[in-house]
């Protein structure tokens, strides 16, 4: 795996600014769908862009970066729910018990790679077509007339194609029994939430 950005500070810069501009409106409103905060999305926004610099020479060239910023979005925000519930519920008994295993189900690194790798599969599965609906509505952020545009598709075939999507997506993840129980629930809590 050869990392999308280079070691040329310069170019890498550029690159970075050409995903920021393509994905940072799609990846706000991801965020705003969970915390619903502008505050909070724009934090956790800013969290997401700096984790993919940080993260930048690891960042597959042959993979679009949607993918890997629809999953640590996600996880970015639970984080901050989490941190949420954490301040709403301090006065509960077993506090240490649930934020235990909170952690565990959401800070966890292999947690997100095996989030990301079982999306890709999931997304793998659907045709040719799907694919192109479900990449272009839900990991490039483009509303379901544009989208219907762009493959001279009717937005009602769009719209059938999404849902349809959704649920082998669905279906595939409840069904591969080689996933972790937390990442099956956090999984399928994406795809309830896009």
């Amino acid at each position: 795996m050869s990392g999308l950005f280079r070691e040329d500070l310069s170019k890498d810069r550029a690159i970075f600014d050409d995903i920021y501009h393509k994905y940072h409106q799609v990846v706000y409103a991801n965020i705003f769908k969970l915390v619903k905060s502008d505050t909070a999305a724009e934090d956790i926004l800013q969290d997401v862009f700096f984790s993919l610099w940080e993260n930048r020479q690891k960042i597959d060239d042959e993979k679009s970066p949607a993918g890997w910023l629809f999953v640590v979005s996600y996880n970015k925000s639970l984080s901050y729910l989490k941190k949420k519930v954490k301040d709403a519920i301090d006065f509960v008994e077993n506090y240490d018990n649930y934020v235990s295993i909170a952690d565990d189900i959401f800070t966890d690194k292999i947690l997100v790679e095996d989030q990301l790798r079982v999306l890709e599969e999931a997304v793998n599965q659907l045709s040719p077509q799907r694919q192109k609906v479900f990449k272009l509505c839900k990991l490039e952020g483009k509303s379901q007339e544009e989208t219907a545009n762009i493959l001279g598709l009717s937005k009602e075939s769009v719209k059938s194609y999404l849902k349809e999507a959704k649920k082998i997506i669905k279906d595939y993840v409840a069904t591969k029994d080689s996933l972790s129980n937390a990442t099956k629930l956090s999984l399928l809590f994406i795809m309830a939430n896009i």
